[in-house]
């Protein structure tokens, strides 16, 4: 007898819309559902995924969450595979007839051998799914059967654990919508279309941020000023939720919501308007490591997301707010998910890191990840964040193989290497860590890059006979260390890794944890050197300032030639300007030819990262003065810059009263500015532009905009370098638009007195401001780009260009 004949019996599949295919197994994890049944008598159908089939209960009233609460659960026939995510009307007169709705899907855990606890009557097992969690059981009643069609009556409890509540009927009263099309019963019986998961949101989902990265180190950090957390097996994610829901994004940007999109729904029902969330997603439903996550994406799921921060919440920039205040919020914001659900908040412990990284280790685990208490969060590698491993493990990027000589075998070894720079370096091969079907998927990728020629710089001995690939595949190794030569011993292969472009991976560094000089990999000599005797600010503090300001500054800097203002001795030494790259240069700080006016090519200089930043920093510039065009289009300015450079004798009343009127004139043309206080006296109003129009084109412009407002009011604007004009006005500097001159970047510390900054603000601030040069590094520290609403890019074309010709006209 077949297990499903009792199930077709039943059934007249010409009149039901239940399905009659048998389904496929998972292979995975057991697949496990809950069907909400308004039948006879209302009652939940509990599906449980064994040896093909879904072992079937239905359960009166309903799962409770309360472990004194017991549930008569009544053993039905089993079910099809294909049953898992039924929904539907089952018409009158058939079996079972009623509204189907799906209440709860997700997988099952059993902690004993399934066939022995069918026959002794005691089923132990956790459920993850998106409503029950944590701990069931399900107990035959002895010598009991239901009524005379001789079933087996059992009962459903719930462990005592942290899914457990007190409310007998909180699960069945909490969750009224189906968890496929979130309809309730009467939408499913009405044939009503889906329902969206979550709120109807109207704000727009934040934007991707380069993740925060932790530094390796060998030794454990020390003192209370840390959070310990568990360094997880998975692939980092950031979700973004705003309008149309939740979207997952890898650790490199890639949008991965089809692959997670089991966590979709629970990730729509947060209750947030907006919010921007960090964390690990990792297999779920029990599963252990990385080959396991891996084999979870390839089947659906299961997936468990482990969440540790909070970077936006509903229009607010969390970023700038210290760790352990982020995290608060991210509590709040999780209060009502289920525990030891499908998201989870990532245990944060306060203490001596050497305990916890211990019971980790013992339990198995990966390592820890120390997080400074009082950090506020930036993309990109730091010391504020600290990661102390178990075991050794990092990703390599596959260069080539050496083919096997035994039988049924794809390749003997893979050779392994890391990017420094532009070049190659090879670290070693991998041979153990393979089972079949991982090689034969290497293999068959592998053989899709194949090239002639070595990638590498230096072919090792060891490489003589290798078969040669693009070098575009990235594998995760564990390894016992790393040779005096740079190799890897005793290396063995966990999994390919999809979520890091092999262009990124760099050979990981651990370095002593007490070592506080080193920011984003770069040694800072000469920490203590001040540069700033007030507030007193060192070498090191203005190095950190530009890590921690990265993604502020770069937005305006990256990919520009720029000029460093280099205070290698402090305020009180030497200073000088530098546009062009020298020997020795870090490699850090790039650098483009370009062509000048004398028809000759010099390399300038440009920064391209936060690494490119603080390697500036180390070399002792203070000031970054980039161009206005990128190096992609040097002869396409993306922005109209106007310095008011005040007299002397002039107050910062006198200059905020002409940043309105330029704003006035701009508007007038139809160009929408923004203003920068620049850390000395003036202000910059800034336009920013497409990139549409030539240099000379916009310096002109430029010229007549100015021209035009000092002819207007020549006792209080003059557009004429000479010092002479300027007595008692405003100098309205438009020389910093043509090609080739440079404007202080927005942040950018300025070599004055007090170690003022450079900062954008809005125009109802400047209102209110009394100073250009009111915001020091910790004050500056404490904005961000969110805060303000940009003009859109403006061009510079015949209607703008006819406007000021008028304007011109009616002055005249």
């Amino acid at each position: 007898m077949g297990l499903l004949d009792t199930y077709h019996g039943k059934r007249d599949f010409g009149q039901t819309p239940e399905p009659a295919d048998p389904g496929q197994s998972s292979a995975t994890a057991l697949r496990y559902s809950m069907q909400k049944h308004d039948a006879t008598r209302l009652h939940w159908d509990l599906r449980l995924e064994w040896q093909g089939v879904l072992l079937s209960w239905a359960v009166t009233r309903g799962p409770s969450a309360d472990p004194s609460s017991k549930r008569l659960a009544v053993r039905t026939e089993d079910h099809p595979l294909s049953y898992l995510t039924f929904e539907g009307v089952i018409p009158k007169d058939n079996y079972g007839a009623g509204t189907v709705m799906l209440w709860d899907i997700g997988h099952w855990q059993p902690f004993h051998d399934v066939a022995d606890g069918l026959a002794e009557g005691h089923l132990h097992f956790a459920l993850h799914g998106r409503r029950n969690t944590g701990n069931w059981s399900l107990v035959r009643m002895k010598g009991r059967r239901a009524g005379d069609k001789g079933r087996e009556t059992w009962l459903m409890v719930k462990d005592r654990d942290a899914a457990a509540e007190d409310a007998q009927e909180g699960l069945v009263e909490r969750h009224l919508t189906s968890v496929a099309t979130g309809r309730d019963l009467a939408g499913v019986a009405a044939g009503a279309p889906a329902v969206a998961f979550g709120p109807d949101r109207k704000g727009a989902m934040p934007r991707f941020r380069a993740p925060q990265l932790a530094t390796a180190v060998k030794d454990l950090p020390e003192g209370a000023a840390w959070l310990h957390e568990v360094k997880h097996d998975g692939y980092r994610a950031q979700v973004a939720i705003g309008r149309g829901g939740a979207r997952i994004f890898t650790r490199s940007g890639l949008d991965w919501s089809d692959r997670f999109s089991p966590l979709l729904p629970v990730l729509a029902e947060l209750p947030a308007g907006t919010a921007l969330i960090d964390g690990e997603i990792v297999a779920g439903a029990g599963l252990q490591g990385f080959a396991a996550l891996q084999a979870a994406i390839q089947e659906g799921g299961p997936f468990r997301f482990y969440v540790f921060d909070l970077l936006h919440l509903n229009g607010a920039d969390l970023a700038p707010l210290p760790q352990t205040e982020r995290r608060a919020a991210l509590e709040k914001l999780l209060e009502d998910v289920p525990a030891r659900g499908l998201v989870q908040l990532s245990p944060a412990i306060e203490g001596e890191a050497a305990p916890v990284l211990a019971a980790i280790c013992e339990a198995g685990g990966e390592g820890i990840i120390s997080k400074l208490a009082h950090a506020p969060w930036r993309g990109g590698r730091s010391t504020a964040w600290l990661k102390v491993k178990c075991s050794r493990r990092a990703e390599f990027v596959i260069c080539g193989y050496q083919p096997s000589d035994k039988r049924g075998r794809a390749f003997a070894s893979l050779l392994l290497a890391t990017r420094e720079g532009d070049t190659l370096v090879y670290r070693g091969k991998v041979g153990t860590g393979f089972d079949d079907a991982a090689q034969q998927e290497i293999a068959e990728r592998l053989a899709a890059l194949a090239r002639p020629k070595t990638p590498l710089e230096k072919v090792p001995a060891e490489g003589r006979g290798a078969k040669w690939v693009r070098p575009e595949l990235v594998a995760e190794v564990v390894y016992a260390e790393v040779t005096p030569e740079g190799r890897l011993r005793h290396a063995r292969f966990i999994a390919l890794r999809e979520d890091k472009p092999a262009v990124e991976v760099q050979m990981e560094t651990e370095i002593p944890a007490g070592d506080r000089t080193l920011v984003r990999g770069t040694p800072i000599s000469s920490p203590d050197r001040v540069i700033f005797p007030k507030p007193k600010t060192t070498k090191l503090d203005l190095a950190r300032y530009y890590d921690a300001m990265a993604d502020r500054i770069l937005p305006t800097l990256a990919d520009r030639p720029a000029s460093l203002l280099r205070l290698p001795s402090g305020l009180e030494g030497e200073r000088f300007f530098q546009k062009h790259a020298g020997k020795g240069f870090p490699k850090a700080i790039r650098s483009l030819p370009i062509e000048e006016k004398d028809g000759g090519t010099e390399q300038y200089i440009y920064i391209a990262d936060a690494e490119g930043l603080v390697a500036a920093a180390q070399m002792g510039t203070v000031e970054f003065h980039p161009w206005g065009a990128r190096r992609d289009r040097l002869d396409r300015p993306e922005r109209l810059v106007f310095d008011l450079d005040p007299d002397e004798g002039l107050g910062f009343a006198a200059v905020r009263r002409a940043a309105f009127d330029l704003r006035g004139k701009l508007e007038e043309l139809g160009l929408g500015s923004w203003p920068m206080v620049s850390g000395g006296k003036g202000v910059h109003v800034i336009v920013p532009l497409r990139r549409t129009a030539g240099w000379d084109t916009v310096k002109l412009f430029a010229q007549l905009f100015a021209t035009l407002l000092a002819s207007g009011q020549p006792d209080r604007y003059t557009a004429t370098m000479a010092k002479a004009a300027r007595k008692g006005r405003i100098f309205i500097d438009w020389l910093r638009n043509e090609r080739g001159a440079t404007a202080i970047a927005p942040f950018s510390v300025r070599a004055r007195p007090g170690a003022p900054v450079a900062v954008p603000v809005s125009w109802d601030e400047l209102a209110r401001l009394r100073r250009a040069n009111g915001f020091g590094l910790k004050a500056a520290q404490e904005r961000a780009w969110s805060d303000l609403t940009l003009p859109a890019d403006a061009t510079l074309g015949e209607p703008v260009l006819a406007r000021l010709e008028a304007l011109r006209e009616k002055q005249a």
